[in-house]
């Protein structure tokens, strides 16, 4: 069955990666789906714009559109959910997923990189939400995904780079506190965040230099998160709300035991990923 055909999704920053993985299993369904991010010419480091993005989910069976936006600004955030609802009548998903990220320490960060980050990830979240909650509400299963990680609050995860795991948390907190404030309108929000490194453009970027195959060996596929995307999405928002969770739990709980089809390659060894404890995403209980 396809439970997200007819639903429409804004996702941020969904041109390639993690959030085109997300947008290409709606599009799988028949969704509709709203690309909302800043590329729309070619880049020599990062492949995909959003008239390309939009074009491959129209392929899968989606029915997208591409909308230039920077969502550090509110002006056109409001223009991306306004253009969003007048082509598909309503949203009934936003997905945070756009990021910037700098994993420097404190004084290898300059205050540019911490403004971006901050700006992006929890400023981003935040008002990207506060935008589509009024037609959220309107929806019969409405959903805010955040792709943040869990509230771990131990020194571990913020000595390296402490402004990059303050900007992720902040998405996280949205999470914490939309969750609850939103709950007597039906609103489920959720975050996810993936187990291991995932094979993106971003993390081959920051591995390249260290990596001869750019971490690809140490890599699972962004398939892993549409999947357990997918899976969250489709939950009653009524119930499945307030989760931090977490991508191999997730797909697991769902009744796949067997990974493999996820790996980069075929002999892969998953690297943990930042913030992530083994007990993280256990405790989930899906339908």
């Amino acid at each position: 069955m396809s439970k997200l055909k007819n639903k429409t999704l804004l996702i941020t920053g969904a041109t390639r990666g993690i959030g085109f993985a997300i947008a290409k299993r709606a599009a799988e369904d028949g969704a509709n789906i709203a690309i909302i991010a800043k590329t729309t010419a070619p880049h020599p480091k990062l492949p995909g714009t959003i008239y390309t993005a939009a074009d491959e989910l129209n392929q899968a069976g989606g029915n997208a559109i591409g909308i230039k936006t920077d969502i550090r600004f509110e002006d056109q955030v409001i223009n991306a959910v306004n253009q969003t609802v007048e082509k598909f009548g309503g949203i009934d998903i936003c997905v945070n997923n756009a990021s910037a990220i700098s994993i420097t320490p404190t004084l290898q960060t300059d205050m540019k990189k911490y403004d971006l980050m901050h700006s992006v990830n929890t400023r981003g979240t935040f008002m990207t939400s506060k935008c589509c909650i009024p037609y959220l509400k309107k929806s019969d299963n409405p959903h805010i995904l955040n792709l943040g990680p869990p509230l771990n609050m131990e020194g571990q995860w913020f000595s390296p780079h402490v402004a990059y795991t303050m900007a992720k948390y902040g998405m996280s907190m949205c999470t914490l506190g939309m969750s609850e404030e939103l709950k007597s309108s039906g609103i489920a929000v959720n975050s996810l965040w993936p187990r291991t490194m995932i094979n993106t453009a971003a993390v081959n970027n920051i591995l390249a230099s260290s990596m001869e195959d750019q971490g690809v060996s140490k890599c699972r596929t962004p398939a892993i998160m549409g999947d357990a995307a997918y899976i969250i999405l489709t939950q009653d928002s009524k119930k499945f709300t307030g989760n931090m969770c977490v991508d191999d739990s997730t797909v697991i709980k769902s009744g796949k035991t067997d990974l493999s089809e996820y790996l980069a390659t075929p002999d892969a060894t998953p690297f943990p990923d930042f913030f992530v404890n083994e007990k993280d995403g256990n405790d989930i209980e899906l339908e």
